[in-house]
């Protein structure tokens, strides 16, 4: 079985399987190589469906060139945590970030969003995402505002009245109940078709139809995240089902 770093003509063969369509342990087979040294190489490098050979091939040189070059720890970048091995942390961080990005949301907002969520504090200045992620202030600006949107960041002054964004520990409750509210502006803008189009024909039968649909979505959403909630943060009842939802055009 081969060992060492992966060479430029293997991540050539990788690329080959996937559009292949093969599974990850077929690919390492025909390398010799470790089926998670395939599934690693892959996840860090743009996932399954961005995977480029030489693009991952120039930024894992250039990766190496930083650790035998490492930059002094910049003023307010947060302390690794002893016994965390940094590159197992990074290749998760680019493992979850494509995660992140094939269920839908931008990948800077992906990466911000992992940065954020990856760090103990789970807060940062935008100095510093800006500096872990090696990219611009405005492409962080962007990001956070998208996030502020979707309810998944929020904004605080620390001690040097900074500007700091957070992720609260119930940051996908939140994300489930933005998703609600947008349901019910949906369906409410589905019902106005319907006016619109005239009741009883089909085009209106089709939009009460998604209006419909979206109200019963909506609703299981808003009642599985008040549940999960409260099975998470050891409400009283939680397990016999907790509270009643709220209406999906009240969420």
């Amino acid at each position: 079985m081969s060992g060492g770093r992966l060479t430029q003509q293997e991540r050539r063969q990788i690329a080959r399987g996937l559009a292949d369509d093969l599974a990850y342990a077929e690919i390492a087979r025909r390398l010799g190589r470790p089926t998670s040294t395939v599934t690693r190489e892959v996840m860090r490098n743009g996932g399954p469906t961005d995977y480029r050979a030489d693009l991952a091939h120039r930024a894992t040189e250039h990766r190496a060139h930083r650790r035998r070059q490492p930059a002094p720890r910049a003023p307010g970048t947060p302390a690794q945590v002893p016994g965390r091995d940094v590159e197992a942390v990074r290749a998760y961080e680019e493992a979850f970030t494509a995660v992140l990005v094939r269920a839908g949301l931008p990948r800077m907002v992906s990466r911000v969003l992992v940065c954020l969520y990856t760090t103990d504090a789970g807060s940062l200045a935008a100095s510093e995402l800006a500096r872990h992620l090696q990219v611009s202030p405005a492409s962080i600006s962007k990001a956070i505002a998208f996030l502020e949107g979707q309810g998944l960041v929020r904004r605080e002054r620390d001690d040097r009245r900074r500007e700091r964004y957070v992720v609260d520990d119930d940051v996908w409750y939140q994300a489930m109940r933005a998703n609600a509210r947008a349901n019910a502006r949906l369906a409410a803008a589905a019902r106005r078709g319907v006016d619109v189009l005239g009741p009883g024909t089909p085009a209106a039968a089709r939009f009460e139809g998604i209006a419909r649909f979206v109200d019963v979505v909506g609703a299981a959403m808003a009642r599985a995240a008040e549940q999960a909630r409260d099975v998470l943060h050891g409400e009283p009842g939680a397990a016999a089902g907790g509270a009643a939802a709220p209406r999906a055009d009240h969420p």
